[in-house]
């Protein structure tokens, strides 16, 4: 079967993002779907993202890793799924959607989509490290030398600990620098570091804010290796946030057809 596809980036996570309304696609085939993602023998992207019908909202997110399994939230892929779902004429510059971990509304201009996130809480918070679940489970903590991390030796320490054996986790190291949150992140599910990762750089933000490294205290500049998003939100007392989004570019690369 020949399958259309886009391949989009935000940041620089990337994602395959096919139009599963028929729901034709073989979703439930992980080696394919690895396959797909491979960026030797396949299109090459850290996630496929289908986007399906929905009765209760414009369309429903799937969204997978590369490794072929079915994910937790993807903040960068909810921005390119709501580019794509603008040009596919599916919304025009407002959507609200389904992911695994609820519904999200965004607004688009231009290439810059804002996407609201889920409410936050129950975050483990230390000095110098954090865990918390912003649609996807994230450990954080404050690294000065970002440059010469090797973060796949250091994140693998974390990402097998037997404290997150269940589950696996996101591994994040952050740097504060001239009012900006510097960003490295390890992703489990692609089990590499990938170039940015949003929900990892909503938790930086909210771990930034508990930190008192905020000066204006509800809204952040977050700058990976794929470039810069904007994270703002309501902290609502105990740790806990509302009202969050996530700001930033989502591009289409290229399209063409592939046979699974």
């Amino acid at each position: 079967m020949k399958v259309h596809f886009d391949k989009y980036q935000g940041t620089g996570n990337d994602f395959i993002i096919i139009d599963n309304r028929a729901l034709e696609f073989p979703k439930g085939d992980s080696v394919m779907i690895s396959n797909l993602c491979n960026r030797n023998f396949g299109i090459g992207a850290d996630g496929l993202i289908l986007l399906e019908n929905d009765e209760a909202a414009d369309f429903r997110m799937v969204h997978f890793n590369s490794d072929g399994n079915q994910s937790s939230m993807c903040g960068n892929g909810g921005r390119c799924i709501v580019h794509y779902a603008q040009k596919q004429n599916i919304i025009n510059s407002k959507a609200e959607f389904t992911a695994i971990d609820g519904v999200h509304t965004a607004t688009i201009a231009g290439n810059d989509v804002r996407l609201s996130m889920n409410d936050v809480a129950n975050i483990e918070l230390s000095k110098e490290n954090a865990y918390m679940n912003t649609g996807s489970p994230h450990y954080l903590l404050w690294y000065s030398d970002l440059d010469n991390l090797n973060i796949i030796e250091r994140a693998r320490e974390i990402r097998y600990n037997k404290q997150f054996s269940e589950i696996g986790t996101n591994v994040n190291f952050l740097n504060y620098k001239n009012g900006i949150i510097e960003m490295r992140t390890y992703e489990r599910g692609v089990e590499a570091e990938t170039l940015s990762c949003g929900t990892g750089m909503v938790a930086a933000a909210l771990f930034a804010f508990l930190s008192e490294k905020i000066p204006d205290g509800n809204e952040c500049l977050i700058r990976t290796k794929g470039g810069e998003t904007k994270v703002s939100f309501n902290p609502i007392g105990n740790g806990a946030f509302s009202d969050i989004c996530l700001s930033g570019p989502a591009d289409l690369v290229f399209n063409g057809e592939i046979n699974v």
